[in-house]
């Protein structure tokens, strides 16, 4: 076993849904939970080849048949289901949803760190896909796996959002904006869960990240400078999808803040938004 398979038993034959998880903060997050012992689906609108090179990756760590890859768009509901399904039809049970897919800045502007776009000079095309991924496509996904969490009494969803100062940074409209309303969800919908088993947090890395996401240049940098590495989202998702986070919801956790030294319980509290209360129910 490894390390983080004696640390989260839990996660053991634990079956997680991971969207957008050819690449980047997806890819890093499923292979950590299948290195874990979790078995993994793993979706991409777009790269199949990307797809093939995460089961393939899997494998290598894992053997066969701890991750499927499904070619999904989370805009189509239709996709959804047809992802809910295949994943009950391989693994018999879910029990944890990974909110990432997402699509970013470069579809309003191929070099939006350098120049900044207005809203007014977005494309239409490009506002509506980010909007529609990133809020509708989180929703959708959530729409169809949430009746199961409640059926069988128990479910997480993490949804992966951005930096407060992203969320309100000039020309980062309307990703921004998109990750804001995917918190706000975030909230309503872990008071909506009250009492069913089912728990909503919102996960995200704490600053830019080397990712596609990113423009293409010789030299990426996010708007501040320095990159996180995609890596950042490993430990941390392991406690989100283990027992160990059972009872935590409506909460936020930043990957930054995470301590390696500490004790995984000790290191969630680190990463916890402190700033981030829990509302009381309304």
């Amino acid at each position: 076993m490894t390390d983080a398979a004696d640390l989260y038993p839990s996660l053991r034959d634990r079956v997680v849904v991971v969207t957008g998880g050819g690449r980047g903060l997806g890819l890093e997050m499923a292979l950590a939970l299948v290195e874990a012992g979790a078995r993994v689906t793993v979706t991409s609108a777009r790269e199949a080849g990307e797809l093939a090179d995460t089961v393939a990756q899997a494998e290598a760590i894992a053997g066969p048949d701890r991750l499927i890859a499904v070619q999904a768009d989370v805009r189509d509901y239709g996709d959804c289901l047809r992802v809910r399904e295949r994943t009950l039809e391989k693994f018999g049970a879910v029990h944890c949803l990974v909110n990432n897919a997402g699509r970013g800045m470069k579809l309003i502007h191929p070099d939006y760190v350098e120049e900044r776009p207005k809203f007014w000079e977005a494309p239409l095309d490009g506002w509506r896909e980010i909007v529609d991924t990133n809020i509708n496509g989180v929703f959708n996904m959530a729409r169809a796996f949430t009746p199961h969490f409640i059926d069988q009494g128990f479910g997480k969803i993490v949804n992966v959002s951005t930096s407060d100062v992203t969320i309100v940074r000039v020309g980062y409209s309307p990703y921004g904006p998109s990750k804001a309303m995917l918190e706000a969800m975030s909230r309503v919908w872990a008071q909506d869960l009250e009492g069913t088993g089912v728990t909503v947090n919102v996960f995200l890395p704490g600053g830019a990240t080397d990712t596609a996401i990113l423009p293409d240049m010789q030299q990426k940098r996010g708007a501040d400078g320095g990159l996180l590495r995609p890596e950042i989202m490993r430990a941390p998702i392991l406690w989100l999808c283990s027992d160990r986070s059972n009872g935590h919801t409506a909460e936020r956790y930043i990957a930054r803040l995470w301590n390696d030294g500490l004790p995984p319980d000790e290191a969630a509290v680190g990463a916890r938004d402190r700033h981030h209360e829990k509302p009381g129910i309304l």
